[in-house]
Order: C-alpha cells, then structure tokens, then sequence
C-alpha cells in the first residue's frame, strides 16, 4: 500500500471539518485533527470543535486530549500523529488530516527541530520581561537576534518566541536554520489541499458563525472552564473567542464590543492563516464558491486515492 496522507487546511470556516469528514467516510478511514486548541477539554464552541454526532461518523484523533493547563507544541504533534498515522496504515487506511494550525501541519508533513535543550534560569528571565513588558518586547528581543523568525511571528506567539530566543541562546544559531539541518525519514507522502473561498464571502461566514457561537452559549462555557479554576492567562485562553469573552466577563467592554472584537480578529486570524498556506507551493487550492462545491471536492479527493 502506497503510504499517502490526504492534508486538508485553510482558513477558520472555510468548511474543513465538513469536507474531512466527507472525504473520511468515503475511504472508511479515521480523522487526525491538527487545530492546536481542539485538543484541549471544556473548548468546544469556542473552537468549532466537531459535535458529538460528527464524532460519531468517524473516528477523531487528538481532540479532548488534555486539559487546557497541559502544555503542548508543535514538535509533541509531530510524534503524535505519526504514531497514529502508522497505526491507521497497518489497517490499511488512508489517514486523513485536518486543521488550520500551519505550524502544526508543517511540522508533521516536514518536520520540526526541538532537540535543543531548554535553559530554565533564561526563561524565566523571559516570562519577567514578558509579565513586566508584555509580549511586545520579547518580540522586540527576537527582531534583533533573529529577524526571520520574528518575521514569521506575532507577539501573541510568544511562547514560540521564547523558544527561539531560548535556542539562539543555547545554541548560537537562529532556530529557522536549525530546522533545515533536521531530517527525517518516514517515506510518507503527503498530499496537501486548502480551501480557497472569496474573501467576502469568508468574512461573512466568519460573521455568521460568531453569532452561532454566542447563540450556542459561548459565554456561558468560558465561564464555566473559569470556573474550574484555570487561569485566565493560560495559553489555551489566548485564543479568539475567549479572551474578549473574558474581557467581557471582568466588565471591561461590553457584550457587543466583544463580539465586534470576535469577528474582527476572526478575520485577522483568517488573513493570517492564508498568508501563511499560500507560501506553500506544494498545496492544492480548491477554489470554493458555495458549501455545496464541498460535496464536489469530497468526491474529487475520494477518486484521486481509489
């Protein structure tokens, strides 16, 4: 059996979940899910999680996996989803793997360097300037010793600019180039396809589902997983949705503020995530026009691999 993995991504709501699990029940195989947030309990409409029902079509990997204090990175999903995608093979199965987490994708269809040791004492340095400054200076920080990988980072990623000032520190060298030092051999081939809407019509689905979300009770969920005594300031509640529901909560803007605020950086996070799939030469864009196009493609993608 060839050993091929069908890669679907793009865009928040541009109908990733939908098409996977299309393409999955076609080729009777499993779903690794590759959103770095669905992992986490208690963040289900929030993230789009996929409902109950639609778990129950198809098995799901990687999500409800840990609690939403529980660190994890992008070199941690690298192992896991190979580990599962030589599971799903020895059954004979093609895995299936969505989600918009771009660094997440690209380390599993790539690779990613994490072999340097961390440095305790410098981080903690770190987290200070971060508490004392916020995330802009350390962003400041990786701008003078590493430009390119500031350049592909915003300050909200500061735990990945903490680890490349960290392996800058520890190793000399800017964590891009030790990244394409890394190799690795799996002889998997990955076959990448991004759904591609107008930008117009993205937005007003982004628009769309915001409202769904407060309709579904967002509110009423970031309070309940506050109320589980995580802390607000934990990095699975630095996502959109969330912290403007949070904002809201400590009565530091308004209910429409903070859905104003949901779709604005909904977008933002959109724009972003498109920026990012498009330097990839290697994906396929499907050129998406109405919901209904994704029937089409679930059917084009199944024929490529039968």
């Amino acid at each position: 059996m060839e050993r091929k993995v069908i890669v679907i991504t793009g865009p928040t709501c541009s109908g990733k979940t939908y098409l996977s699990i299309k393409v999955a029940e076609k080729l009777n195989t499993e779903i690794i899910s590759a959103d770095s947030r669905q992992l986490y309990k208690y963040l289900n409409i929030g993230t789009a999680k996929p409902s109950h029902q639609e778990l129950k079509k198809v098995k799901h990997h990687l999500i409800d996996c840990f609690e939403p204090d529980k660190d994890y990175s992008a070199s941690k999903f690298e192992n896991d989803a190979l580990n599962i995608i030589e599971k799903i093979f020895v059954e004979n199965k093609i895995p299936v793997v969505v989600g918009g987490s771009g660094l997440y994708i690209k380390s599993l269809v790539d690779g990613i360097f994490d072999t340097v040791d961390k440095d305790e004492e410098y981080r903690e340095e770190l987290l200070q300037i971060r508490k004392e400054k916020a995330n802009e200076a350390l962003y400041e920080l990786l701008k003078k010793v590493d430009p390119e990988s500031a350049e592909k980072m915003i300050p909200q990623n500061w735990k990945r600019i903490i680890r490349a000032l960290e392996v800058y520190k520890l190793s000399g060298k800017k964590i891009g180039e030790l990244q394409k030092e890394y190799s690795r051999e799996n002889n998997i081939e990955f076959v990448q396809y991004a759904l591609d809407w107008d930008r117009k019509i993205l937005y007003e689905n982004i628009e769309k589902r915001v409202d769904e979300m407060i309709e579904q009770g967002l509110i009423e969920e970031t309070k309940n997983i506050l109320a589980k005594s995580f802390d607000e300031n934990i990095n699975a509640l630095n996502t959109v949705g969330y912290k403007e529901i949070i904002s809201y909560l400590k009565n530091e803007i308004t209910l429409e503020r903070a859905v104003e605020l949901i779709k604005r950086n909904t977008r933002r996070f959109a724009k972003r995530q498109m920026t990012w799939f498009r330097k990839d030469k290697r994906i396929i864009w499907l050129n998406v026009k109405s919901a209904e196009d994704l029937d089409v493609f679930a059917e084009k993608i199944t024929k490529d691999f039968l």
